[in-house]
């Protein structure tokens, strides 16, 4: 845990500027910088007096869970690929399945299709970002080209299966999450 960090986004959270807060606790502007940068380490007691600052103690402090992770970059993505079906599964949210929804990318080889999925609770939405698919939905086939987007119930078997002579790439939430 980055204490500096965690002090600076509390001051943020509190609309408090460096200042107001090193007024608070009788420092000085500079040292609330060093400290909100890593560069110095408040002693016991003057950490315990920027956290009465901040409107909360050590015990909540050190115990609250780090925020939540907002942006998400590559380098958090997981992928699998089937190379029999020609397709590949990007997970651009890590761990999403423990989530109330599950957003994936789909890349589609020309010819590919993703896996069968059977009915189950929850809805499905998807966007094609490239080329052109079907949706399989039942014994119905849907297009559905660049631009355009998919939802339904999941109460039949559904799958998608590309359209075209191109990659297709589309961006697929699951609720709840079944990939």
């Amino acid at each position: 845990m980055k204490i500096g960090e965690k002090i600076r986004r509390l001051r943020i959270k509190n609309s408090l500027t460096q200042e107001e807060l090193a007024d608070r606790c009788e420092l000085t502007k500079g040292f609330i910088s060093q400290v909100e940068r890593d560069l110095t380490s408040p002693s016991i007691a003057t950490l315990v007096d920027i956290l009465d600052g901040l409107g909360t103690n050590l015990k909540d402090f050190f115990n609250a869970m780090d925020d939540e992770q907002i942006v998400f970059t590559k380098e958090d993505v997981f992928i699998t690929e089937n190379e029999d079906l020609k397709y590949k599964l990007s997970w651009v949210i890590p761990n999403a399945q423990k989530n109330v929804m599950e957003p994936i990318l789909v890349e589609l080889e020309p010819k590919g299709r993703t896996k069968e999925d059977s009915p189950h609770e929850g809805e499905e939405f998807g966007y094609v970002i490239n080329g052109s698919i079907f949706v399989h939905f039942g014994n119905e086939k849907y297009k559905a080209k660049k631009g355009e987007s998919f939802y339904f119930k999941a109460s039949a078997n559904h799958y998608i299966s590309n359209a075209g002579k191109t990659v297709a790439r589309i961006i697929w939430v699951s609720t709840p999450p079944s990939f």
